[in-house]
């Protein structure tokens, strides 16, 4: 999608695209400020020229040596979202953002300001997990799940890589497919 998105936008200017991968193994780099800088570092960089507002916050902290404030970063964020026509800012595996600190939700609220005050397009990746659908009860939400013949489909392209004494036995195989088929449940 980002493939397409990038190939279908990328000589248009006024066309802005961000995109986030959410990762539990990363929980370092995910924090709210991080996140937001992420997708404002990728909305300046396809600007010709470093955007005004994105140029007057690293010279207001350049000098001092010091981290910039959520609240800075939003509203440049916003500043510099809104002087595209649209900005696309995708982010995928929300519910593996980490929870600590309100990140998760501080960051939805941050991605919504810049839909409501921007008009940005977002398209938002997750696990249906209650806290996180609830965010989305007044938004177009579009359940996604895979089949179980696409699963069980990739698993035997799989099976392969398994040890041995798996792959000698069909028996073992179809068991593995089966029991990761239904665990998985369409995810």
């Amino acid at each position: 999608m980002i493939d397409n998105l990038i190939n279908q936008h990328c000589s248009n200017p006024t066309v802005g695209i961000a995109y986030i991968y959410c990762n539990f193994r990363r929980k370092d780099g995910q924090k709210l400020n991080d996140l937001l800088a992420s997708i404002l570092k990728q909305l300046s960089e396809t600007k010709s020229s470093l955007p005004e507002a994105a140029e007057e916050l690293y010279k207001r902290h350049s000098s001092k040596r010091t981290r910039l404030s959520t609240d800075e970063l939003s509203k440049t964020l916003q500043s510099i979202a809104g002087s595209y026509l649209t900005a696309f800012i995708v982010v995928d595996a929300l519910d593996e953002c980490q929870m600590s600190e309100s990140c998760r939700t501080r960051f939805l609220d941050e991605c919504f300001a810049l839909q409501d005050r921007c008009g940005a397009k977002l398209f938002i990746t997750s696990r249906f997990l209650p806290r996180i659908t609830e965010r989305f009860s007044k938004k177009d939400l579009l359940e996604i799940r895979a089949k179980k013949d696409d699963i069980e489909r990739y698993l035997e392209g799989r099976i392969s890589k398994l040890a041995g004494f798996v792959q000698r036995d069909r028996h073992l195989q179809k068991e593995i497919i089966k029991e990761i088929s239904e665990a998985v449940d369409g995810m």
